[in-house]
């Protein structure tokens, strides 16, 4: 049976599902970066009026967002994230392609977003959908990489 996927702009109301969301997503990274990821530490409450947070459903199921930052010459994706239980079935290339084509009728050229270098693994993802890197700085304990693309 397909799938039924459909993008919502998050509200408000839905910022206690966003942080349970992120939370999930994130987990995994806390042991490697010896913190909680910025986005576990983030009000959503008050990032849903700020940002632009598109939720991802599959069916009736929330399984994904992507939060996103229209500037004058680019779209920052602040943050990607894919419920556990639903990663490695094609959301994240979802998200980052609604990015794209949010980023393509905003009339604007890119798409730019950071990651901590130690997520190889979203660098990797990121760079098989055409990102670059475009420089790394320092940040707290690490690094971050930042990348970017043309759409």
């Amino acid at each position: 049976m397909p799938h039924k996927y459909l993008f919502r702009r998050a509200t408000p109301d839905d910022a206690d599902a966003i942080r349970e969301l992120v939370y999930a997503a994130y987990a995994k990274w806390v042991d490697i970066i010896q913190r909680e990821p910025l986005p576990m530490r983030t009000d959503y409450r008050q990032a849903v009026t700020a940002h632009r947070i598109d939720l991802l459903y599959d069916d009736d199921q929330l399984v994904a967002l992507i939060e996103m930052i229209p500037a004058v010459d680019h779209l920052l994706i602040e943050n990607v994230a894919v419920r556990p239980s639903a990663q490695g079935a094609g959301h994240g290339r979802l998200l980052m392609r609604h990015a794209d084509l949010l980023a393509q009728s905003m009339g604007l050229p890119g798409v730019r977003l950071y990651t901590n270098a130690l997520f190889t693994e979203n660098i990797r993802f990121y760079r098989r959908l055409g990102y670059r890197v475009d420089r790394e700085e320092p940040f707290l304990d690490g690094a971050l990489v930042h990348m970017s693309k043309r759409v």
